[in-house]
């Protein structure tokens, strides 16, 4: 793990309607977007969203019976959040307070023990939708905490008072969730810190959301680090989702903690109050998504450290640390939602800490303690993870192993595919400013931030990643691991460790010389959403296209760590310019260049195949000199 990276994860830091809140020398070959006109002009979403809130019914006398809460789901024909005579009751709609689970009768009603600080939602069904807010902001939910959270830096949530007499869920219906055909946004680690950063969001990956017409259905689902550390920038990004066009949904990440809650119970209350429940399900066509929290905090020994290996969990009082971790009701919740979910369904589990990821391999508290116990309630199912938290870009296939996962969980092998999906804040915003105003911050993969989206037909599905402020076939990142560069490299560490006198300079990384073709020296191409079942083909100077070597082939072997497993182009302006360290990635592919290229100027033409025959193509052009 990077110094960058510790250093970011460890910063502490009547009726009543109720609103729940590039490299020199390289060429690329784009092809426009799919998704590029603007919705006004296309398709009017927010002409035409649903706008409205949860119903919320108080009499004086109070209900019946305080133990139990009652309520309906209704489709609200008129739009107007009230369950109007004549409105009829949507019977099958799951509906949950988090523990238990119900489905509607055939008025729409039903019935669910009640208990204090417990969110009600309902389960979107496919073909309606539930109302979102002037921010675009999903209304799904209702808290229920009497007395309010306890004192907290960030508000948490005010007392709600006595349980209301009636908790009511509108829908809309939807031709938009009906579809099979969806495409659903997953955004990763937005992650500002400061106004500064909000605004570097809005000009990078919002604004490429803003211009896009293909989600309106499933809508973005923001999955986690919100925010970083600091909560009262959660009506920025509110304002950010305004510019989206579709529903906007959020899962808690380490990052949107109350780090002064005592307990893990009110752990995410300010979450909880501006964006979301911390856990909970929705559909839209043929999918099932499943956001879970996956963040315990203050984790503790008892609980998190039982097996030894999180000494971190060992001291809440003083030190107190997060745990990659679900609860026991949440796995309750799980499984009774799971139990009501056609098994010809795409079940989509999101999460910001990943069941399993790459980057974090050999790390317990970085990964989710039950993810055998997810596993199995998955057994037979068509299912995907997909993650945030460690800003890398994985796209990990089904049987795909690395020597980690085996040593700390007994995995044997992923039994469906995972995605770890980027950040849109990419290496938390650092680096040089683009033309368009917001930092290259490229990742510790080699990554560039963007976003990640599931392209769903039926029960089948594609992942397809986009760079920020760049079409879709920019896939690909090309450079040239060299003798010189991996000699630089180890000098350039050692000086940033140490800085004295002048630093060591790579120079141009586009040449290499005899002395470095006589070793060995690689054409590198880092393919971001590359995986098991893709290909990396270079064509050498109009040469028969001959295939590159994947560096790690995830059959089980450990995480290979160094300069020769890293993304030079990448690593070069990370020991330069400060960040994480590209000295590791799942997506890298080397071609090992002749040994007697002649001196002069060549050309590199590489053909990234991915696992579903997609091709992208790039160029490099770099030069062979006889002596540096």
């Amino acid at each position: 793990m990077s110094s960058s990276l510790s250093r970011k994860r460890g910063r502490r830091p009547a009726v009543v309607a109720f609103l729940a809140v590039a490299i020199a020398g390289t060429t690329t070959t784009f092809l426009p977007t799919a998704a590029g006109a603007a919705p006004s002009e296309k398709s009017g979403w927010n002409a035409n969203a649903y706008r409205g809130e949860v119903e919320v019914v108080r009499t004086q006398d109070g209900p019946a019976d305080p133990a139990v809460l009652n309520g309906q789901v209704f489709v609200d024909r008129d739009r107007d959040s009230s369950s109007d005579s004549g409105e009829r009751g949507l019977a099958g709609v799951t509906v949950s307070n988090g523990r238990d689970v119900v489905k509607t009768d055939a008025r729409g009603r039903y019935r669910l023990p009640a208990y204090d600080n417990m969110t009600v939602f309902i389960t979107q069904p496919s073909g309606y939708q539930v109302p979102v807010d002037g921010h675009n902001v999903a209304q799904f939910h209702y808290n229920h905490l009497p007395e309010g959270s306890p004192e907290l830096k960030y508000g948490g949530i005010e007392p709600t008072g006595p349980l209301p007499d009636a908790v009511n869920f509108p829908l809309a219906e939807s031709r938009l969730t009906e579809t099979r055909e969806q495409h659903c946004v997953i955004a990763g680690d937005l992650q500002p810190y400061d106004k500064e950063e909000v605004e570097y969001a809005r000009k990078g990956a919002i604004r490429d959301l803003s211009k896009r017409d293909d989600y309106q259905g499933c809508g973005s689902l923001f999955i986690g680090d919100v925010v970083g550390d600091d909560l009262s920038l959660y009506p920025d990004v509110r304002d950010l989702t305004g510019m989206t066009n579709g529903p906007a949904r959020f899962l808690p990440g380490n990052h949107d903690l109350d780090y002064d809650a005592e307990g893990p119970e009110h752990s995410f209350d300010t979450f909880r109050a501006k964006l979301a429940p911390a856990y909970y399900s929705y559909d839209a066509g043929n999918v099932h998504v499943v956001a879970l929290n996956s963040v315990r905090y203050p984790c503790t020994p008892d609980v998190d450290n039982a097996d030894g290996r999180r000494p971190e969990c060992n001291d809440p009082d003083n030190r107190p640390r997060y745990n990659g971790r679900l609860d026991e009701q949440q796995l309750a919740w799980l499984k009774r939602d799971l139990a009501n979910v056609g098994r010809d369904k795409l079940v989509v589990v999101a999460s910001h800490i990943g069941l399993l990821n790459f980057a974090d391999q050999g790390s317990a508290i970085h990964q989710v303690d039950q993810v055998r116990q997810v596993y199995d309630l998955l057994k037979g199912r068509k299912a995907v993870a997909v993650s945030g938290h460690s800003h890398s870009i994985e796209n990990m296939k089904t049987g795909d192993l690395v020597k980690g996962w085996k040593d700390l969980f007994g995995v044997d092998g992923l039994p469906f595919p995972h995605i770890t999906a980027g950040a849109i804040s990419g290496d938390w915003y650092s680096g040089e400013l683009t033309e368009d105003g917001y930092p290259i911050a490229v990742g510790r993969d080699g990554g560039r931030p963007g976003i990640l989206t599931l392209d769903v037909k039926g029960n089948a599905f594609k992942e397809r990643y986009t760079v920020t402020g760049q079409s879709d076939k920019a896939q690909t990142q090309l450079g040239v691991n060299s003798p010189h560069y991996r000699e630089w490299y180890a000098d350039r560490q050692a000086w940033n460790a140490k800085p004295e006198g002048t630093a060591p300079e790579l120079g141009d990384p586009l040449v290499v010389d005899r002395a470095d073709l006589a070793g060995d020296t690689w054409l590198t191409t880092n393919f971001w959403m590359g995986s098991t079942g893709s290909t990396v083909k270079v064509s050498l100077d109009g040469e028969r296209a001959r295939p590159a070597d994947r560096t790690q082939p995830l059959r089980g072997e450990a995480q290979l760590v160094g300069p020769e497993w890293s993304d030079p182009h990448a690593a070069a302006q990370q020991l330069v310019n400060g960040g994480s360290l590209a000295d590791r990635a799942m997506h890298l592919w080397r071609f090992a260049l002749p040994g007697d290229l002649a001196v002069g100027e060549h050309r590199a033409e590489v053909t990234a195949t991915d696992a579903y025959g997609r091709r992208f193509t790039d160029e490099l052009t770099f030069r062979v000199v006889e002596k540096r």
